[in-house]
């Protein structure tokens, strides 16, 4: 299975994948293509199930040694899927950061999505179907290699694996290519890309229910029942299925939500008190103005800190003219103060670059604005 990479999603696009989830093996077109660790132990599993079929026409060693042939170039085979489409989308002057194969497939991370429908369509449909020329070639070569031969095997079983692969990425639901495929022409006959990629996610939800679903209707209708692998490799498809379409939809409603994101909306109202007022009455002060924030300011009255409200709500009421409100609070770091301007994807940028539970917000005069807690961030995207 090849997926495409899903739509971007705000906790994805501003920020690159981590580097160190895979192996180095190669460098095509100077893409780097990486193998998940879990990659080796999944290739020993299919080496043995498959060898375990080739005992009756292999003996001794020569079968695993087919075995792993094989797997080898059932992977190389997935490599070209995807190099397709790291090739179309560089045509295009889309970034391609990398390719990762992992155990049931492989994944082109391309970090900007295609700009138009039609670019979208071709981007994704590159994989299916050069997955399908290699099965054809593959056909080609049964009638040159000889039948029964150990390389007559081996051609036979990567044509209809490619088969397989080149028509299974085409069905039309995310986050498969014909997902995608579904997806750009749903945008361009509506214009809503938003709208094309529910829809394409739905109908990838509706095809992961089919695919477990269906096999049981058929085996209980031709009364043969289906074997325990089977309905393993069935559930694993299905749920791959299932979360690649919701990571689709997840993606979507995030997107939505952004041009609502904005510093300015967000910000709590605070209050100014000196490090070493009691926090009892910094709070007196805040809920007196109605702010939901304390900053901590120095003798010239310029901000030095930010109270956290986490420490403060685990302060017992008793304790707290005892406590002063600087024992609570965290240091202003340049990285902590950011402009009331911010919104969207650079609002978030700007708080993964600096983790933090507040943060201050000025305006371009330097002027304090308000606090900006990430509780509130979290919060405007509830439900996502």
């Amino acid at each position: 299975m090849t997926p495409e990479q899903p739509p971007a999603t705000p906790d994805k696009a501003p920020r690159r994948r981590e580097t160190g989830s895979g192996i180095v093996i190669a460098r095509p077109f100077g893409i780097p293509v990486y193998i998940s660790p879990y990659w080796f132990v999944i290739a020993g599993v299919f080496i043995l199930v498959y060898a375990n079929e080739l005992a009756a026409t292999l003996h001794g060693s020569t079968r695993y040694i087919v075995a792993a042939a094989f797997v080898v170039l059932l992977y190389v085979s997935v490599l070209i899927h995807e190099l397709s489409h790291c090739v179309v989308a560089r045509g295009y002057g889309l970034p391609v950061r990398r390719i990762l194969l992992y155990p049931l497939g492989g994944f082109s991370e391309i970090e900007v999505e295609p700009q138009t429908p039609g670019r979208e369509f071709l981007v994704s449909a590159a994989g299916p179907a050069l997955s399908l020329v290699l099965a054809a070639c593959g056909y080609g070569l049964m009638h040159v290699v000889p039948d029964g031969t150990i390389a007559g095997t081996l051609v036979s079983q990567l044509r209809w694996a490619n088969l397989v692969v080149g028509i299974f990425n085409l069905l039309p639901g995310l986050p498969l290519d014909g997902g995608r495929m579904l997806r750009a022409v749903i945008w361009k006959l509506s214009g809503r890309p938003a709208t094309s990629t529910i829809v394409a996610a739905w109908a990838g939800r509706v095809l992961a229910v089919a695919i477990f679903v269906v096999p049981f209707t058929l085996g209980e209708i031709r009364g043969d029942g289906t074997d325990l692998v089977s309905v393993v490799w069935l559930a694993v498809i299905a749920a791959f299925m299932w979360t690649g379409a919701g990571q689709a939809i997840k993606a979507t409603r995030f997107r939505e939500r952004l041009p609502a994101l904005q510093a300015r909306r967000l910000a709590r109202k605070a209050v100014s008190v000196n490090a070493n007022t009691p926090l009892a009455e910094a709070i007196r002060r805040a809920e007196e103005s109605q702010a939901r924030a304390v900053v901590v300011v120095d003798h010239e009255d310029k901000p030095i800190a930010i109270v956290n409200e986490t420490a403060v709500m685990a302060t017992p009421p008793q304790r707290r003219p005892w406590i002063e409100a600087g024992t609570l609070a965290r240091t202003l770091e340049p990285n902590l103060v950011l402009s009331a301007d911010l919104s969207g994807l650079a609002l978030l940028d700007a708080i993964r670059k600096a983790p933090a539970t507040e943060y201050l917000l000025v305006e371009p005069s330097g002027q304090v604005y308000g606090v900006l807690a990430t509780r509130d961030v979290d919060h405007a995207f509830a439900g996502v």
